[in-house]
């Protein structure tokens, strides 16, 4: 099977997430066949919920299309690295690849800051593909806390 990248929906998602006031971050999660089975952006504000998060959101859905607690064989496309709370949700979910757009010096927890996957109590981890479609990623989260600060609006922590 030849690869197909699925960032752009990804971007989508990050951009309607924008145009509600949330954190410009999306996520699509693929079966094993190549099919989207769900799709998310961040909802924390609208939802009044912390872990709201793109990732968290995309595999609580695709859980629920299939079924199962276990994402076995399934893609995960996110704009930005996971924190360390998508990354724990990811390893539990056993998603098998995590492709991601923009890296996270300040929250990351792949290759940044917690490192989840590295620790020995990680039970699972997944094949980690970074830097796709990044400079898209990083100039819609660029612009989006611009905009903000222009707006007179406080960043979130």
């Amino acid at each position: 099977m030849q690869f197909r990248s699925y960032m752009s929906l990804a971007l989508e998602e990050a951009r309607l997430a924008a145009m509600r006031g949330e954190v410009p971050v999306g996520a699509v999660v693929i079966d094993p066949a190549g099919q989207v089975v769900a799709r998310a952006g961040n909802r924390t504000r609208e939802l009044s919920d912390p872990t709201a998060h793109a990732e968290v959101l995309a595999i609580r859905a695709a859980c629920a299309q299939i079924g199962s607690e276990r994402l076995v064989g399934h893609d995960l496309y996110v704009t930005l690295e996971p924190c360390p709370i998508c990354a724990g949700t990811i390893a539990a979910a056993r998603i098998a690849r995590l492709y991601y757009g923009a890296d996270d010096p300040k929250s990351g927890g792949v290759v940044h800051g917690a490192r989840v996957f590295s620790h020995p109590q990680c039970h699972h981890r997944p094949e980690i593909y970074g830097d796709f479609s990044a400079p898209e990623a990083e100039a819609l989260l660029r612009g989006f806390f611009a905009a903000r600060r222009r707006a007179g609006v406080a960043e979130p922590e």
